[in-house]
C-alpha cells in the first residue's frame, strides 16, 4: 500500500485548509478494512498524533489541541481520507503525514501511537503564519 498526501500550503492564522490522502496498491476491496490516521511533526519535535478514523463504524479520535477545529473523514469508494483543518493556528505548523494500519486487527486501542501504523505517506508541509 502506498499513501499520497495532497500538497499543503502557507495560510494565515484563522484560515482553513483541507488535506487529502489517497491510497494505492494493495487497496482493492481492502481499504475499508484499514484504520487510518494523521500525524504531524514540527521542527525539533517528535511526530505527534493528530486524528484517526477507524474502519467499520468510522469512529474518530482527535488530539486535544485540534478538537473542534479539525475533522477527519474517509471515502472508501475513493480509497481516501481527508483532514479538514479550520481556525488554523501558528502552532499547527508542521509536516503532516497520513498513516494506514493495514493489519485488520481487532484492537485499535493504540490509535495515537505511530507504531500502530505500518504505512506512512511522504508528508506535506502546512505553515500557518501569525
Amino acid at each position: 500500500v502506498q499513501l499520497q498526501a495532497s500538497v499543503g500550503g502557507l495560510v494565515e492564522t484563522g484560515d482553513f485548509l483541507r488535506l487529502s490522502c489517497a491510497a494505492s496498491g494493495r487497496t482493492f476491496s481492502t481499504f475499508s478494512m484499514f484504520n487510518m490516521g494523521w500525524f504531524r511533526q514540527a521542527p525539533g519535535k517528535e511526530r505527534e498524533f493528530v486524528a484517526a478514523i477507524s474502519r467499520g463504524p468510522r469512529i474518530t479520535y482527535y488530539t486535544d489541541s485540534v478538537k473542534g477545529r479539525f475533522t477527519i473523514s474517509r471515502d472508501n469508494a475513493q480509497n481516501a481520507i481527508y483532514l479538514q483543518m479550520n481556525s488554523l493556528k501558528p502552532e499547527d505548523t508542521a509536516v503532516y503525514y497520513c498513516a494506514a494500519d493495514t493489519s485488520r486487527g481487532v484492537n485499535y486501542r493504540n490509535y495515537n501511537v505511530p507504531t500502530t501504523y505500518d504505512t506512512f505517506g511522504q508528508g506535506t508541509q502546512v505553515t500557518v503564519s501569525s
